[in-house]
């Protein structure tokens, strides 16, 4: 059987002190109460970094410039109705200050306190790159 892809992108928000900002997933929402990377939906006709640029100011309230944003690693995850493809970035500056206008929560953490925090499959293989990068 056959299903969709859905391509996401991500940001992995690192402070001065280097940690990373996760968000807690909403209730209603699919994976509700997992932490994941801050990013959004890729929409038809938009560029990944468009779309995370556009996902960062919704959620947290930042204004990011694409040449701000760093290609680092992807991952990719079968769920049971669709494939989910996500790029993340790294990304160390950015105007405005963090501010939680979606999610259940936000913490700043250090990469190897991460597996602390639950998170959905697509997120968890990511961890080990930044723990190894930071």
């Amino acid at each position: 059987m056959s299903v969709p892809t859905v391509l996401v992108a991500a940001a992995a928000l690192i402070d001065t002190d280097g940690r990373v900002l996760i968000a807690q997933r909403p209730e209603g929402k699919s994976l509700a109460g997992l932490w994941e990377f801050p990013g959004g939906k890729v929409e038809p006709g938009e560029r990944p970094e468009e779309a995370l640029i556009r996902e960062l100011d919704e959620e947290l309230g930042i204004q990011v410039k694409a040449s701000c944003l760093a290609p680092f690693a992807f991952t990719s995850h079968a769920y049971e109705s669709f494939h989910l493809l996500m790029p993340l970035w790294l990304c160390r500056r950015w105007d405005g200050v963090v501010t939680n206008r979606h999610h259940a929560a936000l913490a700043w953490v250090r990469p190897n306190r991460m597996a602390d925090y639950p998170m959905p499959p697509a997120d968890v293989p990511l961890v080990a790159y930044l723990c190894d990068f930071i």
